[in-house]
């Protein structure tokens, strides 16, 4: 036995006690007749002591010669500390060490296992196994864990079944790109790995499991940002003989228990908002609903006189900054570059100063009189002090940019605040997204989402206009979950197929496993999966799902702790029957 108690239990109730601890040496304090040592585990940090009139002189020194990290064992006498330590729930008491064994030395950590540490990013993701030591990366691996078993709690109590699916699949030409196997075995050939699973967990409702969960590993071969990697986690849950009101009510639920039972917080609303609503309140379909700023739409107000530049734009909408009369000319130059830039896309920005006495100072006084610039502000909303800030161009384009500026000017206002939480659902998404390059339409979320009720005729007439039964749960401007009713009959999945440009040869060579299991009486389906890596790091009051990952992919996709991905040998290259060209 290496302990007999962990390093964050004893208290003063514990003084006499002889205790066996395990640990790494956190710190070592040296005052020549007196060494003191803090030892650390998981559970927090235990003050070791050794002096010169209670302990022999071999284990002082040899306590004495401890370097950082090493990893010990120490037996001995809880005492009560002298000079206590309110900082740490251990700071009553000490452990007059009479028995001190060295288990591992440690070399020099390249940074400080430390709180607040020296180490760069860099350098902590290529030691991950030390950054881990650290209370915020470790708090919030512990942080996923709550999340997860809470999420595992609620949905069992609820009858869901945890069903494990298949890791090796097919490639299908949906969504992002697959990362591909290859396969020994079958010369030619490969497997891909899951974008999510999808199939799968239908095909487990036409097998009679009516209520399916598995917290899930899915992978995409896509670029990174701060709130992707190439392998994620999802929860993945699937309903049989259901509808869309009957999933919504199912999730909302299971997001009250998470914010109940992980951040004390109780929701009562989960308002809901059609995606084209979405839009064009907040040029977004994952808006965060926690501050104002809507948009205003200004066309009937600013295309009535000579200024070209809002004339022949397809949209005109602003935007009121609270108090952001308050800015200088100067601060509102920089808030043009910064809608200027590549990242935003904007060419300009109009504005409108609200006087506090009720009168308006625009950029563009030339052509708008104040009678204008009171319209301006009242479909804004705008109230005086504020700044109304105005983008125009093409629609989408516009809302786009507007968006940006948007949540930029909650950012800098403080208005996004970590401890508060806005869910909503956004429904009502458009079956069918047409990619402007190719002139073909594509399925929006995935193609065996089901068509709103009575809408499939349209399809034929105009695909552009089809609502899918889709819905999407947003948190705080984030996505946390998506998913549809399901198309559950043959004859359904091959219009939808035939409308995505597939022939029935390729429907057939794609997804022709799923197909022929509709015509063995698949029932009435629908689904959602959560994205939990993003979940978990909301909850958590961070932005970036790395800090909620034990061994996160860096934004190149690359693990450098472990260099990988690598170049493979010859002889395996040969043995997968690759040949590799450079």
């Amino acid at each position: 036995m290496y302990r007999d108690i962990t390093c964050g239990a004893l208290r003063a109730a514990d003084v006499k006690k002889e205790v066996l601890l395990s640990g790494w040496v956190h710190k070592l304090r040296d005052k020549g007749f007196v060494v003191w040592i803090d030892i650390r585990d998981r559970y927090g940090i235990t003050q070791l002591v050794f002096d010169e009139e209670r302990t022999s002189s071999d284990l002082l020194e040899k306590a004495r010669s401890l370097g950082r990290e090493t990893v010990i064992q120490a037996k001995g006498e809880v005492i009560e500390r002298t000079s206590k330590n309110t900082n740490i729930p251990t700071g009553d008491i000490e452990v007059l060490v009479s028995e001190l064994t060295v288990l591992n030395e440690s070399l020099l950590p390249p940074f400080t296992i430390e709180d607040e540490t020296d180490g760069g990013e860099d350098i902590r993701m290529k030691y991950r196994y030390l950054d881990i030591r650290r209370n915020p990366v470790k708090e919030n691996l512990i942080f996923r864990h709550n999340v997860s078993m809470e999420v595992r709690k609620y949905l069992s109590d609820a009858g869901f079944i945890d069903v494990e699916t298949p890791y090796l699949i097919k490639s299908t030409p949906e969504g992002a790109r697959d990362f591909l196997v290859p396969s020994r075995m079958n010369e030619g050939q490969f497997y891909a790995l899951p974008q999510s699973p999808q199939t799968f967990k239908q095909l487990l409702m036409v097998g009679g499991m009516d209520k399916y969960f598995q917290i899930v590993k899915c992978f995409r071969d896509e670029d990174l940002r701060a709130d992707r990697q190439p392998e994620f986690t999802q929860i993945d849950c699937e309903m049989a003989f259901v509808e869309q009101e009957d999933i919504l009510n199912t999730f909302e639920g299971l997001t009250k228990h998470l914010l109940k039972e992980i951040k004390g917080v109780d929701i009562d609303s989960f308002p809901r908002m059609t995606y084209d609503e979405a839009m064009k309140r907040y040029g977004n379909d994952k808006p965060d609903i926690r501050f104002g700023m809507e948009f205003g739409e200004l066309n009937d107000v600013s295309q009535h006189k000579e200024f070209k530049v809002f004339n022949s734009a397809e949209l005109v909408a602003g935007i009121a900054i609270p108090g952001g009369n308050t800015h200088t000319r100067k601060e509102i130059d920089k808030l043009i570059d910064w809608v200027k830039r590549p990242q935003v896309g904007a060419l300009g920005m109009v504005y409108c100063r609200c006087n506090e006495n009720g009168t308006y100072k625009s950029s563009v006084d030339k052509f708008y009189d104040q009678e204008d610039l009171a319209k301006w502000a009242e479909i804004t909303n705008a109230k005086p002090g504020d700044l109304i800030c105005v983008l125009s161009g093409e629609k989408n384009k516009t809302r786009a940019q507007l968006s940006a500026l948007r949540m930029e000017m909650a950012e800098r206002l403080g208005l996004r605040n970590a401890n508060e939480f806005a869910p909503l659902w956004v429904i009502d998404f458009p079956l069918l997204e047409l990619d402007e390059e190719t002139g073909h339409y594509h399925a929006m979320h995935h193609p065996f989402t089901s068509p709103k009720p009575g809408q499939l005729a349209l399809l034929d007439t105009n695909p552009g206009a089809v609502k899918a039964n889709a819905y999407d749960l947003v948190l705080n401007g984030n996505e946390i979950g998506g998913g549809s009713i399901r198309i559950h009959d043959a004859a359904t999945q091959a219009i939808m197929f035939k409308h995505l440009g597939f022939t029935e040869e390729e429907a057939k060579n794609q997804f022709g496993f799923l197909i022929d299991a509709f015509q063995y009486g698949a029932p009435p389906h629908g689904g959602i999966a959560f994205g939990l890596d993003r979940l978990v790091s909301i909850l958590g009051g961070q932005e970036t799902i790395r800090d909620f990952i034990a061994f996160p992919k860096n934004n190149s996709g690359r693990d450098v702790m472990i260099d990988a991905p690598a170049t493979i040998d010859n002889e395996q290259l040969k043995e997968l029957h690759l040949k590799l060209d450079l």
